[in-house]
């Protein structure tokens, strides 16, 4: 099955970062894919977290959502569609909710982001407090789809190795990833983060990420990839816009697993 992690250099026009997001994932698929992952923030890089609120939309209806919905059934793609702002009954801020559609074009999960990216980044004039704009979700999620069953989280979940374990415990085949990444974070972290969410639960993660400078003055890393359940980079889309294609095989996972049972030799937090 091949899978594409797509890589976007969203900014401020919701317009344009869709018909980009459109094309890049109507490529894709003219190459192959049948599975596809947008990144954090693909509709909008806004200016401000509470500026989300502008653009956000009610739970299964909205301009946004109806293109998800239709890129998935055209192309006919399994998608999980980065984060987009949507709104919670009672809050001035939203949700980043990362939604999942099949290929018929359905909607059938929803993971909304869990862990929130409020930070002073360590030897950089760069300080981030999403908290303030989004209300954090609460529920881990793991999505049954035509091509497996697909553990979902955002960016800043990637630090916490316990979110990766308790999918892979709910039955997870593999892992898809939507960021935004800092420069000075993904030139430190990236790399070890994501080979170690992959090695430490053999299981292949697919990350979509922005990159670039963006209209609202953020600097983000890119490097968009496929990661198998070795650890090795399959794909990678280093700079600019495009996607990371590489093919995911399922059945060899199956058999390393057998084969060098780590998981199973698990004897702390087992449950």
């Amino acid at each position: 099955m091949k899978a594409a992690a797509v890589q976007m250099c969203s900014g401020l026009d919701v317009a344009r970062n869709l018909e980009t997001a459109g094309r890049l994932l109507r490529q894709a698929a003219e190459e192959g894919a049948l599975f596809g992952v947008l990144p954090e923030n693909f509709a909008l890089l806004a200016w401000r977290e509470l500026d989300k609120l502008a653009v956000a939309e009610d739970d299964g209806v909205g301009p946004i959502q109806q293109a998800l919905a239709g890129w998935a059934r055209d192309y006919r793609l399994t998608l999980v569609a980065g984060t987009l702002p949507l709104r919670v009954p009672g809050e001035t801020r939203v949700a980043a909710a990362s939604l999942v559609y099949g290929p018929d074009g359905e909607r059938i999960g929803r993971y909304d982001k869990i862990h929130l990216f409020d930070v002073n980044v360590p030897d950089a004039a760069e300080s981030h407090r999403e908290s303030a704009g989004m209300v954090p979700g609460r529920e881990v999620v793991v999505v049954t789809t035509p091509v497996g069953r697909v553990g979902v989280a955002v960016c800043y979940d990637l630090r916490f190795p316990e979110l990766f374990r308790r999918m892979g415990a709910m039955g997870a085949d593999f892992f898809a990833v939507s960021a935004a990444f800092t420069v000075p974070t993904g030139e430190a972290h990236w790399d070890v983060l994501l080979r170690a969410r992959a090695v430490e639960n053999l299981c292949h993660l697919v990350i979509s990420a922005q990159v670039g400078d963006h209209e609202n003055g953020r600097r983000t890393y890119g490097h968009s990839a496929v990661v198998d359940h070795w650890g090795r980079i399959l794909a990678q889309q280093p700079a600019g816009v495009g996607y990371a294609l590489a093919e995911i095989d399922l059945g060899r996972q199956a058999q390393v697993r057998r084969e060098f049972p780590a998981l199973e030799h698990r004897v702390l937090d087992r449950h």
